[in-house]
C-alpha cells in the first residue's frame, strides 16, 4: 500500500516540476515574447563576474549589434563581415555555446550608416520552425526564412528603404504573418509577409515618409488586437489581420528608434519620439480615428528616451536616454520619482523576477529593485563594449558583448552541461 508521505513526496514533486516548466520560456524575437522586455522566469542570476555564474562565453564572427534570441536549445543572431561584405546568420548551440552553422544572408556593398549602428544590427525573430531575418541590399529591404538546419526556405524584397543613419529592421512575428516597419525616406511602408513563403499579405503605404527604427507590439485590447506602432509621423494602432487603422496620434515629433510598451495596469500605452525633439507620451488605447486631442494621459519631455527601450515593472515606466540618465516614472500619473545615471547606453533593459537588468555600453549590467527610491541589487561586467540587448530562456541570461556572447546562469538544471 502506498504511504502517504510517498503521495506526499510525489505530489510536491510534480508541482515543482509543473512549475520549472511554466517558468522556462523562449526568446523568439526583439525583447521577447512580449515585445517589451519583460520575462516570467525566476531562477537566474542577479551577481556574475569571470568565474562565476558564467556558464559559458564564446567568440562571435564579424561585427553586429544584433540581439540573440532563444528557442529551445538554439540560440540565433546575424552579424556582418566586413572583408568579404556579408550578412551571416548565426545558431549556436545553448548548452555550451557551440557555432552548430552559420549561412550567408547577403553579399552586397555596405550601405552609408551611423558610426552607431552597424550592418547587422536587426533582431531575428522565430516561430519555432523558421527563422527570420532582416538586411539591406543597397535601398532593398530584404527578408529571408531559414530552417533550424540552415536551409533558406524563401528570400522577399518587399520595399525599400532609404536613410543615412543605414538600417535596423527586427522582423516580428503575428499569427501567420512577419511584419515589417519599412518606413523611410524612400518607399515608406509597413508590410506583413506569409510565414510560409514570404507573399505579400498586406501593405500599408505610408504618407508622411520619416525615419522609424521602432519595432510594433501587439495586444489584445476589448475584444481586439491591437498593433502599436511608431512611424509615419505618429503614433498608430492596426489591426494587424489585415493592416486596417483603429486610432492614431499625431507627432509627438517626427521620428521614431524605441519601442512601444503597454502598461496592463495602468491602461496606458508608453511612446518616445527621437527627432527633432523627444517627446514622452502615454496613450489611452481604447479610441478611434484622430485621438492626439482626447486620448494623451499625460505627456512630458522629462524621462523621454531616444533608442533604449524602456521597461514597465509594476506600477512603474523605467526608461534611460543614451546617454544613461535613466529615470523611474509613475506610470498613471508621469510623476518623475528618481533619475541616475548609470553610463552611456543603447541596448534595452529587460524586467525578469520583479528585477529590472539594465546594460549600458561597456557591458556593465546593472540589476535594479524598481520602487519608489532607487535600489541598486549588483553591478556585473562583461569586459567589453556592447549594444545588443540581454535575452532570457530557460534559466539563463544570454549577452552579445562586441567581441563575445555570454551565457550567464546559475547551475543548468533544464539544458545540461
Amino acid at each position: 500500500m502506498v504511504s502517504f508521505r510517498f503521495l506526499s513526496v510525489i505530489i510536491v514533486s510534480l508541482v515543482f516540476m509543473l512549475q520549472s516548466v511554466a517558468q522556462a520560456e523562449n526568446w523568439p524575437n526583439w525583447r521577447g515574447q512580449n515585445g517589451d522586455g519583460t520575462s516570467s522566469e525566476i531562477n537566474l542570476p542577479t551577481k556574475w563576474d569571470s568565474t562565476t555564474n558564467v556558464l559559458w562565453k564564446v567568440t562571435v564572427p564579424g561585427v553586429g549589434h544584433s540581439s540573440p534570441i532563444v528557442w529551445g536549445d538554439r540560440l540565433f543572431t546575424i552579424t556582418a563581415q566586413l572583408e568579404t561584405q556579408e550578412r551571416i546568420l548565426l545558431c549556436y548551440d545553448c548548452k555550451n555555446g557551440n557555432l552548430l552553422w552559420q549561412v550567408t544572408v547577403l553579399k552586397a556593398p555596405l550601405e552609408t550608416k551611423n558610426n552607431d549602428n552597424s550592418y547587422a544590427s536587426g533582431t531575428p525573430a522565430t516561430d519555432g520552425t523558421f527563422i527570420y531575418v532582416s538586411v539591406m541590399d543597397g535601398t532593398d529591404v530584404v527578408v529571408a526564412a531559414y530552417d533550424f538546419a540552415g536551409k533558406q526556405i524563401w528570400m522577399q524584397r518587399p520595399g525599400t528603404f532609404s536613410s543615412p543613419h543605414g538600417y535596423s529592421c527586427s522582423p516580428v512575428l503575428y499569427k501567420d504573418k512577419v511584419i515589417i516597419n519599412g518606413d523611410s525616406k524612400g518607399d515608406a511602408f509597413v508590410a506583413a509577409l506569409s510565414r510560409a513563403d514570404g507573399h505579400t499579405i498586406w501593405k500599408i503605404r505610408l504618407d508622411k515618409p520619416a525615419l522609424s527604427y521602432s519595432t510594433p507590439i501587439f495586444r489584445e485590447i476589448g475584444g481586439s488586437t491591437q498593433m502599436f506602432f511608431c512611424g509615419n509621423k505618429e503614433v498608430a494602432s492596426y489591426n494587424p489581420d489585415d493592416g486596417s487603422r483603429y486610432w492614431f496620434v499625431k507627432g509627438p515629433s517626427e521620428e521614431f528608434c524605441a519601442s512601444p510598451v503597454y502598461s496592463e495596469k495602468a491602461g496606458l500605452v508608453f511612446i518616445s519620439s527621437s527627432w527633432p525633439q523627444r517627446h514622452l507620451l502615454a496613450i489611452k488605447p481604447d479610441g478611434k480615428g484622430d485621438v492626439s486631442n482626447s486620448h494623451i494621459a499625460w505627456r512630458s519631455i522629462n524621462g523621454a528616451y531616444y533608442v533604449p527601450s524602456p521597461i514597465i515593472a509594476g506600477d512603474y515606466l523605467i526608461t534611460t536616454m543614451s546617454n544613461g540618465q535613466v529615470h523611474c516614472i509613475e506610470a498613471a500619473t508621469g510623476n518623475i520619482l528618481w533619475k541616475e545615471s548609470l553610463g552611456r547606453q543603447y541596448p534595452s533593459a529587460v524586467l525578469a523576477n520583479g528585477l529590472v537588468y539594465m546594460p549600458n555600453d561597456e557591458g556593465v549590467i546593472t540589476v535594479i529593485k524598481p520602487g519608489p527610491a532607487f535600489e541598486s541589487i549588483a553591478k556585473n561586467a562583461i569586459g567589453e563594449t556592447m549594444v545588443a540587448s540581454p535575452a532570457i530562456s530557460n534559466g539563463r541570461i544570454y549577452l552579445r558583448g562586441t567581441k563575445h556572447l555570454f551565457c550567464i546562469g546559475l547551475k543548468d538544471t533544464s539544458l545540461g552541461k
